[in-house]
């Protein structure tokens, strides 16, 4: 049987990689995962769902990356999180909701190192959505309803946030056209654009049987 067919989307603060992500999903028939992939792994592992939350695509220190990397190599799953600490539960019991959904079904999923868990995934989209810097300030602005200085700043702290988190947990750069299928800039065609991009490219990926 042919393995799910997973679209993994990277974006940047504002480029409206997200919405993109939900689009995608409606055409595709599929469910888009972001903060469900929370609640997911919540409910899978047992621990509080405002912990996830608070951890959320934030980086954490080299040497608890280090032990996170070690012990997941080594195959360790939800029964085993008991004498671990909490950033390494968390971090592991995300990736384990991501590759229990993939399993399962067809989806959409946003952010969260998905692409670098889903590594081994035969049927695998990676995608990273980018944007020309007014238009993210501007979106930014729009649908937080704060200043374009503000936004500025918070567009700079959460592409920081993701980066640093990407770059930790995975061995790849985030942003870096190297670690996706597919890169696009939303500015250049639009949500709905991009939407009609990834369909076709879909589409192509499957006629060629990649």
């Amino acid at each position: 049987m042919k393995d799910n067919l997973v679209i993994t989307i990277g974006r940047q603060a504002g480029s409206g990689g997200k919405k993109i992500g939900e689009l995608l999903a409606q055409e595709l028939g599929i469910k888009c995962y972001d903060k469900e992939l929370l609640a997911a792994a919540a409910k899978s592992s047992g621990i509080c769902q405002e912990l996830f939350e608070s951890h959320d695509e934030r980086p954490t220190n080299s040497f608890l990356y280090s032990l996170v990397m070690d012990t997941y190599s080594l195959g360790y799953t939800s029964s085993s999180y008991l004498d671990m600490p909490i950033n390494h539960k968390i971090f592991l019991a995300q990736f384990d909701a991501i590759k229990q959904i993939a399993e399962n079904e067809s989806c959409v999923i946003i952010g969260r190192c998905a692409d670098y868990a889903l590594a081994e995934h035969k049927n695998l989209l990676t995608v990273f959505i980018n944007a020309d810097e007014e238009d993210r300030i501007a979106r930014i602005a729009e649908t937080q309803s704060i200043s374009e200085d503000k936004a500025k700043d918070l567009m700079i702290k959460i592409d920081k946030k993701r980066s640093s988190y990407y770059n930790y947990y995975s061995n790849k750069h985030w942003s870096d056209s190297k670690s996706y299928d597919l890169c696009i800039n939303s500015s250049k065609l639009g949500l709905d654009g991009c939407v009609k991009l990834l369909k076709s490219y879909i589409g192509i990926k499957e006629e060629s049987g990649q």
